[in-house]
């Protein structure tokens, strides 16, 4: 993973997922053409475009309410972005893996102490990379952003590479993509970012526990409040 990123090396890897100059153009390609659904099949609006950096790796932690979060996330800026994924998404070879690959997401073992892919997360981002992750682990339901659904991972591993989290509040993407449902359907959308959270300062090289929990605990507030501005227009 922290090779240099060449066209003779792998397009992927467990360790980070490097992409070479051929993946990167299909995800701009796709990209490209997914903006364009998001404005005519979404009415899609994104507020605080500016909060994202232009330069140098972040964590973009959005609130989770649909499958299509990740998708939806990579089109609110032309930089792109990374993100993990269940392992099992991995399992099956072909069409679906290699696009995961292209796409900028990488496998973690869910529910456990995957270290790997903690390197891997920290390693991209000192390579530059921006990463998604979301802070309530899997999608969740309702209006509230649950204490006890948020996870430390995002706090620690903005605190290990020392880059800033930029929190979004999501509307409308679990009416556009309801649980069960078969179909997407056009519903409005509306992002809402907020500005960089500065990562935790670290001790002797280290992430104090406790400065983790209160980063979490912020970021859970920072993202009920962006999530409450987006559902508030979207209506």
């Amino acid at each position: 993973m922290m090779a240099a990123m060449t066209d003779s090396k792998p397009a992927y890897s467990s360790m980070g997922g490097i992409m070479n100059r051929g993946h990167r153009a299909f995800y701009r390609t796709l990209r490209f053409l997914f903006s364009g659904l998001m404005k005519l099949y979404f009415r899609a609006e994104v507020h605080g475009r500016d909060h994202i950096p232009r330069t140098g790796g972040f964590i973009l932690c959005p609130v989770h309410r649909s499958y299509i979060d990740t998708p939806v996330a990579t089109a609110i800026t032309p930089r792109i972005m990374r993100f993990m994924g269940k392992e099992t998404m991995w399992k099956k070879a072909g069409f679906g893996a290699w696009f995961l690959n292209c796409m900028g997401g990488f496998p973690v073992q869910r529910g456990e102490a995957d270290r790997q892919a903690i390197r891997a997360a920290e390693g991209l981002l000192k390579r530059g990379e921006p990463l998604v992750m979301f802070p309530e682990g899997t999608r969740r339901d309702g209006l509230i952003v649950q204490a006890e659904h948020m996870q430390d991972g995002a706090a620690f591993v903005s605190g290990r590479a020392q880059v800033p989290i930029v929190p979004m509040g999501i509307a409308g993407t679990d009416k556009a993509l309801p649980r069960g449902a078969k179909f997407v359907f056009p519903r409005k959308m509306v992002f809402v970012i907020g500005p960089p959270i500065p990562p935790p300062e670290q001790v002797n090289g280290r992430v104090p526990r406790k400065a983790v929990k209160r980063h979490t605990e912020m970021l859970r507030g920072r993202i009920q409040e962006l999530y409450d501005e987006a559902l508030a227009l979207a209506r």
